[in-house]
């Protein structure tokens, strides 16, 4: 195990004992109750799929902020198969772009931060949440300014919910920095593209697609220049390293170390 002490190998070992665990629609409820209650804390929501374990594989400073986080959910189906190669129930598939608008939905009358994305498609998520979810928006940027920026928003506007959609690691490292200065209540949500869907620059792949766990094929068929790298190069990568990890750490060692 000395290898899976320092490394990638001790990364994936560490972001793969943090997981929430999701087995069934109780859970999935019990989940968001214990999200949203105001219980005088800032809690952070992210998502792990497996582009975010390339990523953790190569940098340090993104698992870091990964492991600050007090939700951790599996997104797709390449984090399904890590986690049943290494022993452990994947349980639902939580990906952000199903869940978070579940989530807003149970927020009507809060007051939302959204942070993310670009304009026009930023005013456009706006309105659909307000007119849709019945929420309250108190702050709307785009995902290109300094984390400054944000935290001095959030010390502004005092949201219940803030929704970063600045896309991996950026978001991450917001997040972080925001949990270190809020005071009261507050549910940082890691979003990725969930401002994109929301405000309609990206549609959401056929419900076959996403049956079969494959909208990321979809979104590459859309976006090829952008995302050929993340799947095409990435998803082989992931495999690989899904093989190499579960042939050096073995099964079940990691998981339960939930806080």
């Amino acid at each position: 195990m000395t290898d899976a002490d320092t490394g990638w190998l001790g990364r994936w070992r560490d972001v793969l004992s943090k997981l929430t665990p999701v087995a069934d629609a109780t859970d999935r409820s019990q989940l968001l109750a214990r999200m949203l209650a105001p219980d005088g804390k800032v809690k952070i929501l992210a998502f792990v799929n497996a582009h975010a374990m390339n990523m953790v594989a190569q940098q340090p400073c993104f698992c870091r902020d990964l492991l600050n986080t007090d939700f951790l959910l599996r997104d797709g189906s390449g984090m399904r198969v890590l986690m049943s190669v290494c022993g452990q129930a994947p349980g639902l598939n939580m990906n952000g772009t199903d869940f978070i608008p579940e989530l807003l939905n149970t927020c009507k009358g809060k007051t939302v931060a959204l942070w993310g994305t670009q304009l026009p498609y930023l005013e456009a998520a706006q309105r659909n949440l307000e007119l849709q979810a019945g929420v309250r928006c108190v702050s709307v940027l785009d995902g290109f300014l300094p984390t400054e920026a944000y935290c001095d928003a959030l010390k502004t506007a005092q949201p219940d919910v803030v929704i970063l959609g600045m896309g991996m690691p950026k978001q991450e490292k917001v997040a972080v920095a925001l949990a270190e200065l809020a005071s009261r209540s507050c549910l940082v949500v890691c979003g990725g593209a969930i401002l994109d869907f929301l405000g309609g620059k990206v549609d959401r792949a056929p419900a076959l697609f996403r049956r079969l766990g494959l909208e990321w094929l979809y979104r590459l068929v859309l976006e090829p220049r952008r995302l050929f790298k993340r799947y095409v190069l990435g998803n082989p990568l992931f495999l690989f390293r899904t093989a190499w990890f579960r042939s050096r750490v073995g099964r079940c060692a990691f998981f339960g170390a939930h806080d």
